[in-house]
């Protein structure tokens, strides 16, 4: 019984994958967190820059803080915003939430207004 022929079958086994599957691997993964998670956070930003720029006097807006109500001036970087009958309020735009052009319907969200709809 000789050991010669296994120490030789030992040290001609593969040390693991090529280099080249490696970077194909960290490419592929790379990849993937773009199409999943760079590129739609990119376009979310686009649209919301799209549509706080896009703000009148008149439009109905949601502030992050949960504030809504209707635009009374546009400056350049700032909105103010009417809440209530002779309360004015002033916010930055980017903090602007949502946006809701004169003339489209705000949703209902009360029963009545659903059983309304339903009929």
């Amino acid at each position: 019984m000789t050991i010669q022929p296994m120490i030789a079958f030992i040290q001609a086994a593969p040390e693991g994958p090529s280099p080249l599957y490696s970077i194909g691997m960290m490419v592929a993964l790379f990849a993937i967190f773009y199409f999943l998670l760079i590129r739609p956070q990119q376009k979310r930003a686009k649209d919301h820059t799209s549509m706080v720029m896009a703000v009148k006097r008149g439009d109905r807006v949601v502030t992050g803080g949960g504030l809504i109500g209707k635009v009374a001036k546009v400056g350049e970087t700032e909105v103010q915003i009417d809440l209530a009958e002779g309360v004015r309020v002033s916010a930055v735009k980017a903090t602007l939430q949502d946006v809701q052009i004169k003339g489209t319907p705000k949703p209902a969200n009360d029963v009545k207004a659903k059983a309304k709809a339903k009929k």
